[in-house]
């Protein structure tokens, strides 16, 4: 059996190694863009800011490791169309040769590609220019040849989203002044604005210059630099002169090999998957950041994540043998580190929740976390969304220190989401305590607790003015 699988990111080499693994006979081909397979996108923040000392090192596995498993890697080469009645795919070799692999099943882990703004002068700039996007290893190589070349003091940012704040904190960890633009009311716009606002300060607590509610419009070259102009909400107009500017707005889903075989698309023009990841197509599968997500509380949506793609390439890879299982499905479950502040969400915020058909009922609480006579115990801001007529959790975020476990708190959220649990029910867990790490009530459970009082207390208040 000839299996093709299309990315050299978290879809396609996971789809590739779950296919080897089950079935060590099957021939498996991995066509890759780059040069560049299995490579952590996710650090490349961390290498930027020096805390990953060798861009090697972002390798999940080297390319001696992933031949060792018995796949073929074909670098620098295209996946240019796709023939789903002849199930063969053109590619275009590095020599610019063009070349076709048949297969048996395909795999297609396009992934994503950034989203320019509509800024006046920014077709005309480039990374030679100072100007640069990130997303892939050839953009980081390319933002650190500017950074050598250019020695910027000044560097504006635009997006406050998860790959733009860790790059503020990135590029000011190389003594680089930066300045943010987010065009939303609050960075880290998935989760609430006063939980945003949390990050904010860090921010501003270590120097970023943060501008919300605006936008950047226009940037030219100068002799000097880079010349920035932007607008407020309000009509104010915003100018900066800096040496460095990076665009980090979000992604949208790379289809046009998908859609030009026939492909169906959803939202976000993602690829249309079913749960088995199957296109529609015959003996043609994807997954990854070009499909659609199957969230457990939205249904059908595009919310593109690493921790997805690798689920979703495993499901793919096991299903083109053959065999018929499923992706279980996602929560959005995402976190952050901003300096020495850590912000995390998952599930439903209560707009999301409203559209999904729910009652949300949301309560904040800000228990220590751990016992505040043990030193050092620090407050963790957590919002917790739940179904006021059912009691069902909906959704968690929270904002704490590095040290106070943000991450696996929001995982213990996740767990009880995944299996559908109620906010009461949360308060009953097992949960593990010691004064230096936790308190008898583990701040989960002192937030749900918050959430539990609020729900009563607005019934027996429902009730009163029903009575009178």
């Amino acid at each position: 059996m000839k299996l093709v699988a299309i990315g050299g990111s978290d879809a396609g080499i996971s789809a590739a190694l779950r296919a080897r693994e089950l079935d060590p006979s099957v021939d498996v081909t991995v066509v890759v863009a780059d040069a560049y397979p299995n490579f952590s996108i996710c650090g490349i923040p961390y290498y930027i800011s020096g805390e990953v000392t060798h861009w090697r090192n972002l390798a999940h596995r080297t390319h001696a490791d992933l031949e060792a498993t018995g796949m073929r890697l074909r670098l620098d080469t295209w996946a240019s169309s796709i023939d789903v009645t002849g199930q063969r795919l053109s590619v275009r070799n590095p020599d610019g040769s063009d070349d076709v692999i048949e297969y048996d099943e395909l795999i297609v882990g396009t992934g994503a590609v950034p989203v320019r703004p509509a800024i006046e002068g920014l077709d005309a700039l480039g990374p030679k220019d100072g100007v640069h996007l990130l997303h892939s290893m050839g953009d980081t190589f390319a933002l650190t040849e500017s950074l050598d070349r250019i020695q910027p003091k000044r560097a504006l940012i635009v997006g406050a989203g998860y790959v733009g704040l860790e790059m503020a904190e990135g590029l000011t960890m190389r003594g680089i002044e930066v300045t943010q633009v987010e065009m939303l009311p609050e960075v880290l716009p998935t989760v609430e604005v006063e939980l945003g606002a949390l990050v904010h300060d860090e921010l501003a607590k270590n120097g970023v210059d943060v501008h919300t509610n605006a936008t950047v419009t226009r940037i030219t070259k100068t002799d000097t630099g880079l010349h920035v102009e932007g607008n407020t909400t309000d009509g104010e107009g915003l100018a900066w002169d800096v040496d460095l500017v990076l665009i980090v707005v979000g992604v949208r889903p790379d289809t046009d090999l998908l859609v030009r075989a026939g492909a169906q698309t959803g939202p976000r023009g993602a690829v249309l998957v079913d749960e088995t990841m199957a296109t529609g197509l015959p003996h043609v599968w994807a997954a990854g950041d070009c499909v659609v997500t199957h969230h457990r509380l939205l249904g059908t949506t595009y919310l593109p994540l690493g921790t997805t793609a690798h689920k979703q390439g495993r499901v793919a890879g096991e299903n083109a043998l053959g065999r018929s299982v499923r992706y279980a499905g996602s929560l959005g479950t995402q976190v952050v580190k901003v300096f020495d502040l850590v912000a995390a969400r998952t599930g439903l915020r209560d707009h999301e929740a409203v559209a999904a058909g729910f009652t949300p009922l949301s309560a904040t609480a800000s228990p220590d976390d751990h016992k505040a006579y043990y030193p050092g115990a620090t407050p963790i801001s957590i919002r917790i969304t739940g179904d006021a007529d059912t009691g069902r959790l909906l959704g968690a975020q929270l904002i704490g220190t590095r040290g106070a476990e943000i991450s696996k708190r929001v995982d213990t959220y996740a767990t009880a989401l995944f299996h559908q649990m109620t906010v009461t029910g949360m308060t009953e867990l097992d949960l593990s305590y010691t004064p230096p790490l936790g308190s008898p009530w583990d701040a989960v459970q002192m937030a749900t607790q918050t959430w539990v009082k609020k729900h009563q207390l607005d019934a027996e208040r429902a009730t009163l003015n029903k009575d009178t």
